[in-house]
């Protein structure tokens, strides 16, 4: 008999309307974006520096995302996965998606911008988070208590990294990863397009963020 069966689990979070959620809000964050523009102008080393490492982050973000899905694409809420990156965090993709939030705010030129945008990933991921781990508890009781006590619930501790021999993973699910890592690299181009319109003057700016 299972611990599940003993005790009643929560309901799953719904991952669709997460996704749903989270591309909406990205939607208004860009196109808040839109409308205002950068302290540090366009060129300037300030500006280049910030973009630099913003892009960095973003190769991060999406790196770390498919390094993530390899271990748990295909079981997650079926199976405790913890080893590789979940060795060290209990939710290592929103750590990932996190880092790429702040990457797009430097990609901007603006560390408001990517203060805000990390804060507002952090705390959206963190009710995810939240949610996911009360049915992770029902579901799999002990095992999930021990887990939890011993790995970080965000931020990674890479002194507790271990991994199995041998790894299976959902090539379906690392591609629809890719290609939802594609919505971070894709915000680079559009950034850039947007820069080019407010400098000739195409494109209003009604607030300045530094």
């Amino acid at each position: 008999m299972t611990y599940a069966s003993l005790k009643p689990a929560s309901q799953a979070f719904v991952q669709r309307k997460r996704l749903i959620f989270i591309r909406v809000a990205a939607a208004l964050a860009v196109l808040f974006l839109f409308l205002t523009k950068p302290a540090l102008n366009e060129g300037s080393d300030g500006h280049e520096t910030l973009e630099l490492i913003g892009f960095c982050l973003v190769l991060i973000c999406v790196a770390g995302r498919l390094w993530s899905i390899l271990y748990v694409g295909g079981k997650k809420n079926e199976e405790l996965v913890s080893t590789g990156p979940f060795s060290m965090s209990q939710n290592p993709l929103y750590f990932f998606s996190t880092v790429g939030a702040v990457g797009i705010g430097l990609l901007y030129g603006s560390l408001v911008a990517a203060a805000a945008l990390g804060v507002a990933s952090f705390l959206i991921f963190r009710v995810t988070a939240r949610k996911e781990a009360a049915f992770l508890l029902g579901k799999f009781g002990p095992a999930y208590s021990a887990y939890i006590k011993a790995t970080p619930r965000f931020w990674p501790n890479p002194l507790l990294y271990r991994d199995n021999d041998e790894l299976q993973f959902s090539t379906r699910a690392l591609k629809r990863t890719f290609f939802d890592g594609l919505y971070f690299l894709a915000i680079f181009p559009i950034i850039e397009l947007v820069e080019y319109f407010r400098e000739s003057g195409l494109l209003p700016a009604f607030l300045t963020l530094y």
